[in-house]
């Protein structure tokens, strides 16, 4: 599956050094930010082929589903609920190995296992959105694709 660590033979990293500046890419020719989103989310999704990939964006005082890549997913989520509201209320980014074990975790799908939710934050450290990225498998998700994620996210912060 997709999910391995190695993908048609290369590693996670190497998948990374390759997406991230093609990502950044689509990102920095782009004005409008629900764009610069749909290609981000695609581009990462298509990549490692992961359950579900997306968006949410702060809204009214909730997170509202933005651009995404997958199945069907919550639409609204409020602050410090599962792990995406959690993110958002902390300002930080969650990895969860087992999303059975995180306490108040929305199943929007039956079948994510593990995930990882990272802020979007304008220069005062405010959230204005969140990346998610789910997996069907456990475990996924480490500091390097915190690492690489982030530099997406600092770049998509920027269009807000």
């Amino acid at each position: 599956m997709a999910e391995n660590l190695s993908i048609q033979g290369n590693s996670k990293e190497e998948l990374y050094q390759n997406l991230i500046p093609q990502a950044l890419a689509l990102i920095e020719g782009e004005r409008d930010l629900i764009a610069a989103m749909a290609n981000a989310c695609a581009a990462i999704h298509h990549t490692f082929g992961w359950l579900w990939t997306g968006f949410y964006i702060v809204k009214n005082n909730e997170l509202v589903l933005g651009p995404f890549q997958g199945p069907i997913a919550c639409t609204r989520i409020q602050k410090g609920r599962g792990v995406c509201g959690s993110a958002w209320q902390q300002a930080t980014t969650l990895v969860v190995p087992d999303v059975d074990a995180f306490a108040g975790h929305i199943a929007c799908s039956s079948l994510a296992r593990s995930e990882i939710v990272l802020p979007l934050m304008n220069s005062e450290g405010v959230v204005l959105a969140v990346l998610d990225v789910d997996s069907a498998e456990l475990a996924t998700f480490d500091e390097i694709d915190a690492r690489y994620l982030a530099q997406l996210c600092q770049a998509l912060a920027r269009l807000f």
